[in-house]
């Protein structure tokens, strides 16, 4: 049976799980989508864009990191509650320790990000809700980090996830985009399964050359570093989205 993104109870994502197996060191394949998107933001103007939004938030910081560079608010959208307590926290609390050198990274490579880690969550609002249930047209930009191929089994709700992550965005807006290559269904932790919709940069491009103008579709290899979770890599993008038909 196909896991659709309904099936799945997002409250029960394993947040502790998930960033001790990925987020408690700078792992080289994320320092290589900080050098990828650091260069894309290099190009717009600092705080520019009147609002942001990351696309299916999670508990990662480093997307909001690189979007405080261009954006004077930045929307952490999730509908997990697990996540969005996490987020919370960072932000009211304090972020975690081992942010700082993801912080660090982004800020060498674009000196746009606020110098302090807490200045650069400064602009975010959390915002509990799902990414589904966005306005059209309400962002200047959006980012969305291992989500749409993540929230599914089914190819054809990866497409409709890629539409609404760029139907939120203004025209001529901009979009940033990571995801992880050919991601089977997986685990976290030792027990909890969670469904995987396997793309490449084909699939990706397929789904966004008709909604975007100026894409570009990379890809880095899978990173040994990390747990092996199936895929082979991530695809990562941008683009500017495209007027309306």
């Amino acid at each position: 049976m196909t896991t659709h993104n309904d099936n799945v109870d997002w409250d029960g994502w394993p947040v502790s799980d998930y960033l001790a197996e990925n987020y408690r060191a700078l792992h080289p394949s994320d320092a290589a989508v900080i050098r990828h998107h650091s260069a894309f933001y290099r190009r717009l103007a600092p705080r520019g864009i009147e609002r942001s939004v990351e696309f299916g938030a999670g508990p990662n910081l480093y997307p909001l990191i690189l979007a405080s560079a261009v954006s004077r608010r930045v929307d952490a959208v999730d509908a997990g509650a697990g996540n969005v307590a996490y987020l919370e926290r960072q932000i009211l609390v304090g972020p975690d320790a081992s942010w700082r050198p993801f912080h660090t990274l982004c800020r060498r490579l674009n000196p746009g990000v606020p110098p302090t880690l807490a200045g650069a969550l400064a602009p975010v609002e959390v915002v509990r809700a799902d990414v589904r249930d966005l306005e059209p047209g309400i962002y200047g930009l959006a980012s969305m980090h291992f989500v749409a191929e993540g929230a599914t089994e089914d190819i054809g709700e990866f497409t409709d996830f890629c539409r609404a992550f760029a139907r939120c965005v203004v025209p001529g807006g901009y979009l940033v985009a990571a995801f992880m290559e050919n991601m089977p269904t997986y685990r976290i932790g030792p027990t909890s399964r969670w469904p995987g919709c396997p793309v490449d940069p084909g699939i990706v491009e397929q789904a966004f050359a008709p909604l975007t103008q100026e894409l570009t579709v990379d890809r880095i290899d899978a990173d040994p570093t990390l747990p092996d979770y199936g895929d082979s890599g991530m695809v990562l993008l941008t683009a500017v989205t495209a007027a309306p038909p």
